[in-house]
């Protein structure tokens, strides 16, 4: 933070404490706000622009657009390479896989590359920061994707794919989903199979990391045991303020953070709050993150969205314009500014270099 207008406020900011009775100006929230890499694990406005929406102009609808994320003084997004469980049944789930890879590359980075570069390691999110560019990130979401087969996993990496989330709302063959965990209608694994676990060790000798957001509880212990490297939930909330199993446990919490994984704070609102009136709002998000990093400390937790896969976001945090919101929210809750740094962006570069360092060795 360099020609700060409010070095005095602004030191206490960093050190977690507000004079007793002040407020941050919208000044200094901005200040902070722009002192970070904000990072969004997970958004799925590819399925948009697959549809023919063009990211670079503003709209009325929807979660993103270049002008918002530019507002929002986002840094980088996970774009989501979404495969819908029903491909499955088409035989088509790869070749669906390879066309929202497409999209972000083509659609996204390739059509807009004063606003976007494609990033591949944590290396490259800082540098494309410093060039004032947005860093896109592909996470391929469905484990269905990959149909059964070791190579596809690779070349979806070699294509750009750095995470995998093992499964959506459809257990597949070889992880169970929370989304279909009390059907008795749909065969279950028991968590991972044999196969899963060799997918497990090759995203890790890859580099790719392993998303835990939609599976089953099971599979999440199963992986924990598994993989050598940190674990990421892209975009899952907590249990325990939302009962819904897209949501972690306390206990899964703990364990996650102990391994060095994040837990990306979903906005959905059906993740956030069971209320039926009023709607989730922007203290609900705050609720969260506060919940998980009491439990897994400020290094276990991030953002991670879900804007444009998501019906109804928290007032407050409409759409990507409104993450300094966010930011007044958790300075006025006691967050300093090194946490929010933490927060938006800085654990999951943490991640990003653990994955790496792992694959390496």
């Amino acid at each position: 933070m360099q020609n700060l207008r409010y070095p005095l406020l602004l030191a206490l900011l960093a050190a977690g404490a507000l004079p007793q009775g002040s407020k941050p100006t919208d000044a200094q929230v901005q200040e902070i706000h722009r002192s970070v890499i904000l990072i969004d694990t997970h958004n799925d406005v590819p399925l948009r622009v697959a549809r023919g929406f063009d990211i670079s102009k503003r709209a009325n609808t929807g979660h993103t657009d270049v002008p918002r994320l530019r507002e929002g003084g986002v840094g980088a997004v996970f774009f989501s390479a979404y495969v819908a469980p029903g491909y499955v049944g088409k035989n088509q789930a790869a070749h669906r896989a390879l066309e929202m890879i497409d999209c972000v590359r083509h659609d996204i980075v390739n059509r807009y590359p004063n606003d976007f570069v494609l990033a591949l390691t944590a290396g490259e999110v800082e540098t494309a920061h410093r060039q004032g560019r947005i860093a896109a990130l592909i996470g391929l979401e469905g484990g269905h994707a990959i149909e059964g087969s070791l190579r596809l996993l690779r070349d979806f990496y070699a294509l750009g794919a750095r995470y995998m989330t093992l499964t959506h709302a459809n257990t597949n063959d070889w992880a169970d989903s929370s989304g279909d965990i009390n059907n008795p209608k749909v065969q279950h694994h028991n968590g991972l199979t044999d196969f899963g676990k060799q997918v497990i060790a090759e995203m890790n000798r890859l580099g790719m990391i392993v998303d835990i957001s939609h599976v089953s509880d099971k599979t999440f212990w199963d992986v924990l045991e598994v993989s050598k490297a940190p674990v990421l939930a892209s975009h899952s909330s907590c249990r325990a303020l939302c009962d819904d199993l897209r949501d972690m446990t306390d206990e899964m919490i703990r364990a996650l953070a102990q391994k060095g994984g994040v837990i990306q704070i979903n906005f959905n609102a059906g993740f956030l709050t069971k209320r039926k009136a009023p709607p989730a709002s922007l203290e609900d998000v705050v609720a969260h993150i506060d919940h998980a990093a009491r439990l897994g400390g400020i290094d276990a937790v991030g953002i991670g969205s879900d804007f444009d896969g998501i019906d109804r976001p928290p007032v407050g945090l409409e759409d990507v314009s409104k993450f300094p919101n966010l930011t007044r929210a958790l300075l006025e809750k006691g967050y300093s500014a090194a946490d929010i740094r933490k927060i938006y962006g800085g654990n999951t570069l943490r991640l990003l270099r653990a994955v790496e360092g792992a694959a390496r060795h």
